[in-house]
């Protein structure tokens, strides 16, 4: 354990050896991680002189090279048996790599001369793990037939991803013209594996045009792009398109004709009374 509390106080007390800008570490989940210690080894230090260490935010020991010989006395419990060293490049190979695995990753070098030990060189390396979202996929909540006057109710999921995602929004395309619109997305995240499912809902009136495609996109966080679904398909019936034309038109219609016959039995009394009235006037004329 003496190698490893001299490690972290160099890493304390030995500011003129500071480590240069953090390196970023992408992985994907359950696939292997490479921590590079970034070592140019520009004097030719011979291995078997020296110490090096990786460890993970300086608290936990994932592996040790001491004299050039692999030392497992020290490793934290989740990492045995989870590393394998390239001295050639001097690399570390971490295993299996878990979403707990992310964080920060620091490589030491000690040069071991006359009996005393002195920080040669330090490195970190920034983890970040990453899991593949499955491909949204867009389901219909209505029931029945759609009908032009009715709502088009949708939702779209995608599951299994880290980490969460920025947003989902959804694109409506008809004749070469699309339009896009971002709704509320629900996110929930495993207790166990961590990993994320999302779910957006779409509603809005049945389209009358004549065929819509609508689909969604699940934009990702860390530079990973974006998935969209297989686009859905809408198309109103032509028959359909009459007979709510019909539903519409029949009511308004049979309104405009019966004012209209409304209007024309009120002009004929008014007519009929007018010539009442203009008799009756010539006969009292006449008397």
């Amino acid at each position: 354990m003496e190698v490893c509390i001299f490690f972290l106080c160099a890493m304390i007390f030995l500011p003129g050896i500071a480590a240069a800008s953090v390196h970023p570490v992408q992985a994907f989940l359950h696939h292997t991680v490479y921590l590079s210690c970034y070592f140019p080894n520009s004097q030719k230090f011979d291995v078997k002189d020296l110490i090096i260490f990786w460890q993970k935010e300086s608290k936990k020991v994932l592996h040790e090279v001491y004299h050039g010989q692999e030392k497992h006395d020290n490793l934290s419990p989740e990492y045995i048996n989870r590393t394998k060293v390239d001295m050639g490049k001097w690399t570390l190979q971490l295993l299996n790599a878990e979403i707990e695995d992310e964080g920060l990753y620091q490589c030491i070098i000690q040069k071991i001369v006359e009996q005393s030990k002195e920080v040669v060189h330090q490195s970190e390396c920034s983890l970040r793990i990453v899991a593949n979202y499955s491909q949204p996929e867009i389901a219909e909540l209505h029931s029945g037939e759609l009908k032009p006057n009715g709502y088009l109710n949708l939702s779209c999921s995608s599951s299994g991803g880290y980490p969460e995602p920025k947003e989902m929004t959804w694109l409506i395309s008809h004749e070469n013209i699309t339009h896009s619109s971002t709704a509320h997305m629900d996110v929930s995240q495993d207790a166990v594996t961590k990993l994320y499912n999302v779910t957006s809902k779409l509603n809005i009136p049945v389209p009358t045009k004549s065929r819509t495609n609508i689909s969604c996109l699940l934009h990702l966080r860390e530079q990973l792009g974006s998935l969209v679904s297989v686009p859905l398909g809408i198309e109103i019936q032509e028959k359909e398109m009459e007979q709510a034309k019909i539903n519409f038109f029949g009511p308004l219609i049979a309104v405009v004709v019966l004012i209209t016959s409304a209007l024309l039995l009120g002009f004929v009394i008014l007519k009929k009374n007018s010539k009442i009235l203009s008799t009756s006037q010539s006969v009292s004329l006449a008397v």
